[in-house]
């Protein structure tokens, strides 16, 4: 027996031995590429020296004696933070991810390709101005500076993932930083989501008037009725498919309600306490690890730039100069149409267009697959656009056997010039310079808020579709591709784009609200971001008669719900206060508790409360109640509470309360039923997993944001050093907005909001702030990974100042690049 024990104890020891030093040698591997902030290092391609001097937060500080080698400096500066998320991003648009994931992100890849984004980004460099084309050359040159310094030091492969996703690390060219604001583009362009549900809703219901019940106008002056999808399409689908059960791996297109969103605000002198303009912006996106955004501050000859940049962009797309600040938000710009197109069914190459038959454009394109092998795709164009895979976007359900569907939109275009509109924009010297330099700006289509020294402006920017008055569907829904009225005439003119400058009342704004009212085809959009916040926002800014610093950050960081407002006094009316005191422990009681605790709330999505939790989870189980037995299957596919539909419930608009009614029951129910019956199964959803105790409930607990790192965060282990959680206040349809999942097994869970947000003060420039949901660090192991997220999850901001002795005063290092 003690035999036995010893050579367990050694072999025991041996195995910790061996464990100890495999960890020691996976951190000594991963940490080699953490990068070194303090030194001097001789690069060719620079037309003099650089200095990249990292404040305390690690933001860099770009100072060059040209334009060309700051641009320099940022390429360099990103690749030693991010070179990962730049090659992700760059590999996510050439439809190149399976080359390292394998089959998993076939999908993704097919759908890139068909796209065909990279190739318009390639076509789009030519289309540049020289200044723009000279930045975007030193920005790859900085990139790829770095690039060369990993491999000739042996630097740990540039970041940890490469170690496990081992792939050739191309040189950073000018095509790739034009293509990732394409990929951006995808990413915040909603509207093809919203063209198939509305044709698959339309297909699912049994009385199509109800369409406008659930998928309503928002708020203004209406609209002609729409057709039935079936009668524009027949042959179509039904509209019930089951939705599918996950999103696929890496797939940059949005789900529905996580495309783009955000706040900005202005206020000219006549609105500010201390006599300077202010402005406030936090754009919304997709919550990762690390964050999108990335601060940055760029010596121009124009003058000292500060603000977010993207990762792979040498450009700051958000920010302020010493003489202008600009802020975006979505425009929601209905810049999609999905057309059907007719296949000759005696020549499967040919399509319908108004003239006849014509040829698709047709390429092959080969997808290499780790471990699998390669897929050849024919990709294929009509006059309207590429042909999209008929297995995403649930296309299938809206597209007749013998047809396909292309997309217009106008991202699609090989003479992109956003990028010269970006750069353009850190060079102006006024609004005027600014709103004129948007004239170049293409997609994806945003609202621009502007400011300088004493005049405020709000314009849209982007290519605006010019359509037929004629359109069948208006671009609500999928149209037949060959019918002339169906497909765009061209573009309009830049001038049409909307536009606020000087507004009489002093302050600007937008929430992703509607904008503007004007009648097809001059519109803007029928489907837009925002119908709550907007409301939050007049009431905070019409409550003072003027502005500072300060009360522009308390409402971007305001967490009162208008919805709840709206919606608790309608759907509780006839449960608030009626009826006797239930006994202690009956599910009666317990419904009785908890509207007594929604009685005495106001709406305050606070984390440590438990009301927020009680009303998201009745709302839930309450629409769900409402739409199950109309819908079906394609119920699933309203996973966020849909407010102005739950208010035409209540409110009965145009005998809206029908769909109160279970229709498989014998009984009539009415909507005081069905509220009472939601909330009783919202509590015993929030007993199954978070306790019986009521008063005991965070919010903060179901609203956690998840900063996900996107290809570590599901590894076992592993994710619970890459992904960041942190409870967090706000929700859907707070000003300090955090969407939830929508999805089991934790639909509140936050996985969308600001991940920058900024407020700038031009009576002092100095004094304004920023802060992105992360850290400037794309490496798990810096500690500038997650450092400014602890800011953010507190409300508290850095200090965004061009005063180049406090950059120092606590840097963490100077970056010194000397020429050879």
């Amino acid at each position: 027996m003690a035999t036995l024990f010893r050579w367990l104890f050694r072999a025991t020891t041996a195995a910790l031995v061996v464990l100890t030093l495999g960890l020691l040698t996976v951190y000594y591997l991963a940490s080699r590429s953490l990068p070194d902030y303090d030194k001097t290092r001789a690069v060719a391609g620079t037309t003099a020296d650089i200095e990249i001097v990292r404040d305390n937060n690690s933001i860099p500080h770009i100072f060059a004696y040209s334009d060309r080698d700051a641009f320099f400096g940022l390429g360099y500066a990103h690749a030693q933070d991010r070179l990962w998320q730049m090659t992700l991003l760059r590999r996510t648009v050439q439809g190149r991810l399976s080359e390292i994931f394998g089959t998993r992100t076939v999908d993704t890849d097919t759908l890139l390709r068909r796209l065909d984004l990279y190739t318009l980004a390639s076509r789009s460099v030519e289309a540049q101005d020289p200044a723009t084309r000279d930045a975007l050359e030193a920005y790859a040159a900085g990139v790829n500076a770095r690039i060369e310094e990993i491999n000739e030091r042996s630097l740990g492969r540039g970041a940890p993932e490469f170690f496990l996703f081992n792939a050739p690390l191309a040189p950073w060219q000018p095509a790739d930083s034009i293509a990732v604001l394409k990929l951006l583009s995808l990413q915040l362009s909603g509207q093809l989501n919203e063209e198939v549900l509305r044709a698959r809703t339309s297909l699912g219901l049994d009385d199509d008037s109800r369409l406008s019940d659930l998928l309503p106008d928002m708020p203004g002056d209406g609209i002609a009725a729409l057709p039935e999808y079936a009668s524009l399409v027949p042959g179509a689908g039904t509209g019930s498919k089951l939705p599918e059960t996950q999103h696929a791996f890496l797939d940059p297109a949005p789900r529905r309600g996580l495309a783009g969103a955000s706040n900005a605000w202005a206020a000219d002198a006549s609105r500010s306490a201390s006599g300077g303009t202010l402005l406030a912006n936090d754009p919304h996106l997709p919550l990762t690890a690390p964050s999108i955004w990335y601060l940055a501050r760029l010596q121009l000859q124009s003058g000292s730039v500060i603000g977010a940049t993207i990762p792979g962009v040498p450009a700051v797309m958000i920010g302020r100069s010493e003489r202008l600040a600009w802020g975006l938000t979505s425009s929601y710009l209905d810049d999609q149409d999905l057309h059907i197109e007719e296949v000759n069914p005696d020549n499967t190459e040919q399509y319908r267009t108004p003239d006849g038959w014509a040829e698709f454009r047709t390429r092959r394109s080969i997808i290499n697959i780790k471990d699998a092998a390669p897929v050849t795709l024919t990709l294929r164009w009509t006059e309207n656009g590429p042909v999209l895979p008929r297995s995403q976007f649930d296309l299938d359900e809206v597209t007749p056997p013998g047809h396909v569907a292309s997309l217009a939109w106008t991202a699609l275009s090989a003479q992109d010039t956003s990028m010269t509109a970006a750069v353009s924009l850190m060079n102006a010297n006024n609004v005027r310079e600014g709103i004129a330099a948007g004239e170049d700006y293409v997609a994806p289509s945003q609202n621009l808020t502007l400011i300088d020294s004493d005049t405020i402006a709000l314009k849209l920017i982007g290519t605006m579709p010019r359509r037929d008055p004629g359109h069948q569907s208006r671009g609500r829904m999928p149209s037949p591709g060959w019918i002339e009225a169906n497909r765009w005439q061209g573009k309009l003119p830049y001038a049409s784009n909307p536009e606020f400058v000087a507004p009489a009342g002093g302050i600007v704004g937008n929430t992703n609200n509607k904008i503007i009212d004007r009648p097809f085809p001059n519109h803007v959009s029928y489907d837009w971001g925002d119908s709550q916040r907007v409301q939050r926002w007049r009431a905070l800014m019409q409550g003072r008669e003027v502005h500072t610093r300060d009360s522009f950050i308390e409402a971007q960081l305001d967490t009162v719900s208008p919805a709840a407002r709206t919606l608790l006094p309608l759907i509780g009316a006839d449960l608030w206060f009626t009826g006797e005191a239930a006994p202690a422990g009956t599910p009666e009681r317990r419904r009785q508790r908890a509207l007594e605790l929604l009685a005495d709330w106001n709406g305050e999505m606070n984390e440590h409360m438990p009301e927020p939790l009680i009303y998201a989870a009745w709302l839930r189980a309450l629409q769900q109640r409402l739409i199950q037995d109309d819908l079906g299957p394609l119920a699933a596919e309203f996973d966020h509470i849909e407010p102005l539909f739950i208010e035409r419930v209540y409110r009965d608009v145009n005998g809206a309360s029908d769909w109160c009614d279970i229709r498989r029951s014998a009984a009539v129910e009415t909507c005081s039923d069905i509220a009472r019956v939601a909330l009783d199964d919202a509590l015993v959803w929030i007993s199954e997993n978070y306790g019986t105790s009521l008063e005991s409930l965070r919010w903060g607990d179901a609203h956690q944001a998840l900063h996900e790192h996107q290809v570590l965060g599901e590894v076992p282990l592993l994710r619970y050093f890459v992904n960041i959680r942190q409870s967090t206040s706000g929700g859907d349809f707070t000003l300090q907005r955090g969407v939830s999942s929508g999805q089991d097994p934790a639909p509140f869970t936050n996985v969308h909001g600001a991940g920058y947000r900024g407020v700038y003060d031009f009576a002092d420039p100095d004094s304004s702030v920023f802060v992105t949901s992360t850290g400037q660090s794309g490496h798990f192991l810096s500690r500038h990974y997650d450092d400014l997220g602890q800011l953010w999850r507190r409300g508290e901001y850095v200090p965004m100042s061009l005063d180049e002795d406090l950059a120092r005063a606590a840097s963490v290092g100077v970056t010194r690049l000397v020429k050879p």
